[in-house]
């Protein structure tokens, strides 16, 4: 263990390098930034900062944010966001400009359909109960739609920078599984036999639907019950000419992501949990040949006091709490001389000693924090030395506004926390 700054130990020598946001921004062949990483990190407003900030550095930029408390929009000052790209007033400059959206799964679904049936064929589809189903809560059809949805802008070419905040997953790894999964699922054993009559065709298909078919959909009924197994039959029917559409799609978005103009963020906070799935992430980009940029480490506290350790402020806060131990010349101990002060001042000292003690305490404390979040950081840094960090202050609140989305922005793109 070796020491940093004094009275904070840190694990490695090593510094990261510093992670260039405005160098990222700035450069035009960065067409897509993905924003990611576990749930409660701080993504959305990691975005939504990248966003402001790129506009007013002349980029025209999009904010794709999947996340359901809606804090984007108020901070950028929209009554609400949804499938639609909006314009963000007061947000660009010197060209730029600044739209944000917020991902409608079952109408990104529906536009999908709507797109890619004929009119007859989308409605039956549309109006299928278990179409319903899957397009508002199937496993992994928030994360497929949000690739679908990337894909969708990135083709407009409305915009030469999109940023995308992943879905608030369990897991940040469900952005990339969930294309294969759902296709998996549409491939399926499953939705192939229940393909198989439609496939076939005429009498035949009808006489392989009442031979063949008549025990494994009797067996089907009884677990899914017969209105629901006739709802995916019709849906799967509807549907047949549109599988392999999904797989396509799911492709090329993938490819598009692992393009040179894309650009992956990991963002984490100075925990323990957040950063072992943040370094789970960052392999999981190398293996698949994703660009990473790197790391936004966002929530990191500092002190501007940090001269001061914490062994040293509960020390002093000890003495103080003592009751007469003080600091007198060249810094040594003794009594306090209560006979020369005048009445009422015994008083006032023991209030100002116990204020001061409790405040060497506190700041013991933040002290205390930060070594335990230097060391988090430097085990992350020990395993991935090749990843670029941009630190975060922790705020005392919620950032609201598009004020303080810049500021965000600004401590970003300087890469360390204030007070630091």
């Amino acid at each position: 263990m070796s020491e940093g700054r004094e009275g904070v130990d840190t694990v490695g020598l090593d510094t990261p390098p510093p992670l260039a946001v405005d160098r990222l921004l700035d450069d035009r062949e960065t067409r897509i930034i993905v924003c990611c990483g576990a749930g409660g990190v701080g993504k959305t407003t990691t975005a939504a900062a990248l966003g402001v900030r790129a506009a007013a550095r002349g980029r025209k930029a999009v904010v794709l944010t999947i996340d359901p408390a809606r804090r984007l929009a108020q901070s950028m000052g929209i009554d609400s966001l949804d499938n639609t790209p909006r314009k963000v007033a007061s947000a660009g400059a010197g060209g730029g400009e600044l739209h944000a959206m917020m991902l409608d799964m079952k109408r990104t679904f529906d536009e999908i359909v709507e797109a890619h049936a004929d009119a007859e064929r989308a409605r039956a589809i549309l109006a299928n109960p278990f179409y319903q189903s899957l397009s508002a809560g199937f496993a992994g059809t928030q994360e497929y739609m949000a690739m679908e949805k990337l894909g969708q802008l990135r083709a407009r070419d409305d915009w030469d920078l999109i940023i995308v905040d992943t879905p608030p997953s369990r897991s940040a790894l469900d952005f990339l599984d969930a294309p294969k999964r759902l296709g998996s699922f549409l491939d399926g054993k499953f939705i192939r036999v229940l393909m198989a009559p439609a496939k076939v065709g005429g009498r035949a298909g009808m006489k392989f639907l009442n031979v063949g078919m008549s025990m494994m959909t009797g067996t089907l009924s009884k677990l899914m019950g017969a209105s629901l197994l006739k709802d995916v039959q019709t849906f799967v029917a509807a549907m047949d000419t549109m599988f392999g559409g999904f797989r396509t799609r799911a492709d090329a978005t993938f490819r598009l992501l692992q393009a040179p103009g894309t650009a992956f963020l990991v963002v984490a906070a100075p925990e323990p949990d957040a950063l072992r799935e943040a370094a789970y992430f960052v392999e999981r980009l190398a293996a698949e040949r994703m660009p990473l940029a790197g790391l936004v480490l966002n929530r990191v506290h500092g002190s501007g006091a940090d001269q001061l350790s914490a062994e040293r402020a509960l020390a002093a806060a000890e003495n103080l709490e003592e009751g007469g131990i003080v600091d007198q010349e060249s810094g040594k101990a003794g009594l306090r001389d209560t006979a020369a002060e005048p009445p009422g001042a015994d008083d006032d000292t023991t209030a100002v000693d116990r204020i001061t003690a409790g405040l060497l305490r506190l700041h013991a404390e933040r002290m205390q924090v930060i070594a335990r979040e230097q060391r988090t950081r430097d085990r992350f840094t020990s395993l991935h030395p090749e990843v670029a960090v941009a630190e975060v202050a922790a705020l005392p609140g919620d950032v609201h506004d598009l004020a303080g989305l810049r500021a965000i922005g600004e401590r970003l793109a300087a890469g360390v926390p204030a007070g630091a």
